[in-house]
């Protein structure tokens, strides 16, 4: 149900700058639970809400059926992405086989190609097979940009599988370190794969297709999600964002959240000033 006021129990209150809420009845100003009663829906459409993002349903095919208006939808999906994503980037560090890998993200658009494309964003798979991923937008592939991820999210003495970018060399003396030499887009031989992290980014396409374009701003809060249904796919993932929702304080989701959204909106002056600002992106 509705949080209520603490003072007079009414339902209704006004959305305040600073976060609380004031009651319509009596004026007194308090400040929401969990992040379930953030969402100023019926019960019953917090649920219908929350199945349609379980299912898949983008916004755009809500318009007409959707339990709410269209700019409400996509709020509140905006709003579960963002647990999901704060949620993810708080995971215990992988271990065991590790692949890493990196890939680009963005429409297609006239210019330069490969990595020093104009409007793209790089981002970095780390993946513990027959386990959990974890994916980081990045600034740039160097090693002062990659390593420090691979370190906070992997467990020392584990044995990494890495294309031949000279970023990945040092790994070696964190752990044990596999080079994949690639002839003509393909891995030479059939011990040294990384079908794993492969697999990801297609998967990743997939769920992005739906949505007929990201915007740049929120593209971190899309690989937020797309990494918890990777990580939970043979689970049913409706109970478990319930319980998440719940569970989710509103101070401490609303200080990680301005804390990622500073990181990326510098992530992406950087990326901008490499060439022409786009607004969205397709896989």
């Amino acid at each position: 149900m509705r949080q209520g006021c603490p003072q007079c129990g009414h339902r209704w209150a006004w959305r305040l700058g600073d976060g609380r809420s004031k009651c319509r009845r009596c004026g007194h100003r308090y400040r929401c639970e969990s992040v379930w009663d953030l969402i100023r829906l019926q019960e019953r459409a917090k649920r219908r809400v929350v199945e349609y993002f379980v299912l898949g349903v983008p916004v755009y095919r809500l318009r007409f059926r959707g339990p709410a208006t269209q700019p409400t939808l996509k709020r509140y999906f905006r709003l579960i992405r963002a647990v999901l994503a704060i949620h993810e980037q708080c995971r215990e560090p992988l271990a065991g086989t590790i692949e890493c890998d990196e890939t680009m993200f963005g429409g297609h658009r006239p210019g330069r190609r490969s990595w020093g494309a104009a409007g793209k964003i790089i981002v970095l798979g780390i993946l513990e097979r027959k386990g959990q991923v974890r994916v980081f937008p990045i600034q740039g592939r160097g090693a002062t940009r990659l390593l420090p991820l691979i370190r906070h999210s992997t467990k020392p003495g584990s044995l990494y599988y890495t294309d031949d970018w000279h970023a990945y060399a040092s790994l070696a003396v964190r752990g044990n370190h596999i080079v994949v030499r690639k002839g003509k887009g393909r891995p030479h031989g059939r011990d040294h794969l990384m079908n794993g992290i492969e697999g990801f980014w297609s998967y990743a396409q997939l769920w992005l297709y739906n949505y007929r374009g990201v915007p740049q701003k929120f593209f971190h809060l899309y690989l937020g999600e797309i990494s918890f249904r990777c990580n939970y796919r043979d689970q049913d993932l409706f109970p478990l964002l319930i319980k998440l929702l719940q569970n989710t304080r509103s101070s401490e989701f609303e200080l990680c959240l301005r804390i990622r959204l500073r990181h990326h909106r510098q992530s992406c002056q950087q990326i901008d000033a490499l060439g022409t600002p786009v607004n969205r992106l397709t896989p």
